[in-house]
């Protein structure tokens, strides 16, 4: 699957916070008059969470996995001036310029495990994805998936790739076995995951990793704790990432253990 520049959109209209929390995204209206799950860099992690997002989705999405289209999305100068809410006032104030938003799924559910069955091919490839990914994000509390037109959709993947949070420390997490995929939401269902590593690992090429993270603009790379330039930065991304999928028996291996433990 190819993976085309995002399409960029202004954002025309504010209309709802989506929860409360330290990101505070919310429901907003761009100028191709659709509505978008808007993520911004002004909030909780900055410009990280919105690497995680955009990273952790396009690998799903060439992994055949449903994921809202993203699109960056940009605020200008003088939008947020007559928010009310001073506290949303300040998060668009401090997101002004370019942000990442996810195509609004109107009228989809959110994914309950006690109700909603997933097979086993499907559980594993979503188990797969969020152990290369390290994705802490998708448990029983907060499952981070919603069904659409009778189809699992993938959301909300800026919790991905914590590594990039203590940046020192890329090499070790890299081979990580990733001990958090124990609280899967879809671990228990997940039994074909050495099958899903083969197919999966063949469509993660090189050049496909490198094509990804591509898509990363230069702008979000201006990090504080490192005085890399984003060509560098990069370049860690695409190392962590084939060397997780070099070493995938690592993760794979702990999520088959964890789910020995749990069934």
């Amino acid at each position: 699957m190819t993976h085309p520049e995002l399409r960029n959109v202004m954002v025309t209209r504010y209309i709802a916070p989506l929860r409360e929390g330290g990101s505070l995204p919310a429901l907003v209206e761009a100028d191709d008059d659709f509505k978008y799950v808007l993520k911004f860099k002004g909030a909780g992690h900055g410009t990280k969470a919105l690497i995680a997002e955009l990273v952790g989705s396009e690998i799903a999405r060439s992994l055949g996995l449903k994921v809202p289209e993203l699109v960056f999305a940009h605020l200008d100068e003088a939008f947020g001036r007559t928010e009310a809410d001073e506290e949303i006032q300040d998060l668009l104030k401090a997101s002004r310029g370019l942000n990442l938003a996810l195509h609004f799924l109107s009228g989809a559910l959110t994914f309950d495990p006690a109700v909603n069955q997933v097979d086993a091919k499907l559980a594993s490839q979503i188990v797969w994805l969020d152990a290369l990914i390290t994705n802490v994000d998708r448990t029983f509390r907060n499952t981070n998936m919603l069904l659409w037109h009778k189809e699992l959709w993938l959301i909300d993947h800026g919790a991905s790739f914590y590594f990039h949070h203590s940046w020192e420390n890329k090499e070790k997490h890299a081979v990580s076995p990733f001990s958090l995929i124990k609280d899967h939401v879809l671990l228990p269902q997940a039994s074909l995951l050495e099958e899903v590593d083969k197919e999966y690992k063949k469509i993660l090429t090189t050049d496909k990793i490198q094509e990804i993270i591509n898509l990363i603009p230069d702008e979000w790379l201006q990090w504080r704790e490192t005085l890399e330039p984003a060509a560098e930065i990069k370049e860690a991304y695409i190392q962590f990432l084939l060397k997780r999928l070099e070493n995938s028996e690592i993760f794979i291996k702990e999520a088959q253990h964890a789910r020995e433990d749990i069934i």
